[in-house]
């Protein structure tokens, strides 16, 4: 009984030594009799008890790794706290194993070395304004180093960059100074611009006052002299009307004898406007004045002659 207990115990043992389930993303090293033999890959495997043994294990997942805050010397000699974030992968796990000792403190220690070296040759602001760049040289420092490791070096990101608390006073004030700049220069630009527009449009209204003034001036002329036209037309037509009824028969005695008439109602007026009788120099005119007309009248056709008169 205690034979097969023992048999049954060995058994045991040798199909946990012999049989191997690697997970996914996972790979193991087997070593036989102390030397590096072959890698296993994910799912089920044999190894031979006693003779050959898993020696390492190693997770191919992509792994995050806290690189420690630590001071960095500016080119402008300014201390500057820095903390980053690195990310890693094993890509060759006989390398990972035999390559280094511990690759995770060798990539550790080579990116605060890096990082120290990279600030160094910056000043202060550049290091704010290219994280970018600095990132990248971090990664391209380690990525050839942890070749030999059997790692491959994916990307390294700054998480904070901290000045001293005077560094960090200064430039607080000194970004404030530059805002309060820039609203007085977006102030004045306001205010030029605002001239500007009233000028601008100042200048248009009185072009536009002009323009109006000019063509208010060129329509009164306008009509000014379509004016003149029609009273030159007027008179013309009058005068050739009266030219007409002169020489029609009787219009010369008609004109004279409206003439005669004028001239004794202008006699009459001015003895009436005034106390002085007005006597004429020269009675003869009068006399030979009523004498035309009287002679007139008694012609023939008066009724035509008057209407003539009483036309013009």
């Amino acid at each position: 009984m205690e034979l097969a207990l023992i048999l049954l115990v060995i058994v045991v043992i040798f199909i946990v030594r012999t049989f191997k389930i690697v997970p996914q993303q996972h790979a193991w090293v087997v070593e036989k009799l102390g030397k590096y033999d072959r890698t296993l890959t994910p799912g089920l495997k044999f190894v031979i008890p006693f003779i050959e043994s898993v020696a390492y294990k190693h997770s191919l997942k992509e792994v995050p790794l806290d690189v420690p805050s630590q001071v960095c010397i500016t080119k402008d000699n300014t201390q500057l706290q820095v903390d980053g974030i690195l990310f890693f992968q094993v890509t060759d796990p006989m390398r990972a194993s035999y390559g280094s000792s511990n690759y995770i403190v060798a990539i550790t220690q080579l990116a605060q070395t890096t990082l120290r070296s990279v600030i160094g040759k910056m000043e202060l602001d550049k290091t704010f304004e290219e994280r970018d760049i600095i990132n990248a040289s971090v990664v391209a420092a380690l990525d050839e180093a942890a070749l030999n490791w059997g790692v491959k070096v994916l990307r390294y990101e700054i998480k904070d960059l901290t000045p001293p608390a005077a560094i960090l006073h200064s430039m607080q004030a000194q970004i404030t100074a530059e805002r309060e700049k820039r609203a007085l220069i977006a102030a004045s630009e306001g205010r030029r611009q605002e001239q500007i527009n009233i000028a601008t449009g100042e200048r248009e209204a009185f072009i536009a006052r002009s323009e109006g003034e000019k063509q208010a001036e060129i329509n009164t002329a306008q009509g000014q002299a379509s004016a003149i036209v029609a009273v030159a037309e007027a008179t013309a037509n009058a005068i050739r009307q009266v030219a007409a009824a002169i020489q029609s028969p009787g219009g010369e005695q008609a004109v004279q004898l409206k003439v005669a008439e004028k001239a004794v109602e202008a006699y009459a007026q001015l003895a009436q406007k005034n106390n002085t009788m007005i006597v004429p120099g020269n009675m003869t005119e009068v006399a030979t004045l009523i004498g035309t007309a009287m002679a007139l009248m008694k012609q023939p056709g008066p009724s035509s002659a008057g209407r003539v008169a009483d036309k013009h």
